[in-house]
């Protein structure tokens, strides 16, 4: 009989999908790799083979959640209308982080670019383009506001979409305040028209 294989793509998945587990509630302080191994159902040996190591392991981490993530925001598209984009990218960025609440932790918990390498770090920043590029057709077209610049619109914008999605993945909406979904939407359109009240001067 042969060795088993020790870097198949189920396994590869295992040990991220628990290593994203792992991260997402203790910090990558909490990664052990024999623990690790044992709940994926693997050895050590698979860790260092697939990822050489705890580094590599923490950089696959990384760049997979923010893969995942950016084909959630492609999926969106681009329309006529920048501005009903930008609020149907707000939806995809909470839907994104509902359905994978660990990945979402590990991209905007402890882990730096520094952390994960160049290549991880860049597959983290390309997911801000989608909305960057709504904001600037919004200017183009006189929907939105020249000054600030189309950078710092679309940071308070991500902002205003990632406490929302924070304060609910924690559990922190008062009871009172109704539906999350509502609440999200409403905060995210009237977020995008305040910057199109500013265009018109108001």
């Amino acid at each position: 009989m042969g060795r088993p294989r020790l870097h198949d793509d189920a396994v590869r998945d295992r040990l991220l999908e628990r290593a994203a587990a792992t991260v997402s509630s203790g910090g990558v302080a909490a990664l052990n790799l024999r623990t690790l191994a044992a709940e994926a159902g693997t050895s050590t040996a698979a860790v260092y083979s697939l990822f050489g190591g705890k580094p590599g392991l923490v950089s696959a981490l990384y760049a997979q959640v923010f893969a995942r993530f950016a084909q959630r925001l492609a999926a969106v598209g681009r329309s006529d209308d920048p501005v009903a984009d930008l609020v149907r990218l707000g939806h995809a960025y909470r839907e994104n982080a509902l359905a994978d609440p660990h990945g979402y932790r590990v991209m905007f918990g402890e882990l730096s670019p520094d952390d994960v390498g160049r290549h991880a770090a860049r597959t983290g920043a390309r997911t801000f383009e989608p909305l960057l590029d709504a904001v600037r057709r919004a200017v183009r077209a006189g929907t939105f506001p020249k000054r600030p610049a189309a950078e710092s619109i679309a940071t308070a914008l991500w902002a205003n979409v990632h406490g929302l999605v924070s304060i609910e993945l924690g559990a922190f909406i008062p009871p009172r305040a109704g539906d999350p979904a509502a609440v999200f939407d409403a905060a995210v359109r009237a977020n995008v028209a305040g910057w199109a009240a500013s265009a018109r001067g108001r």
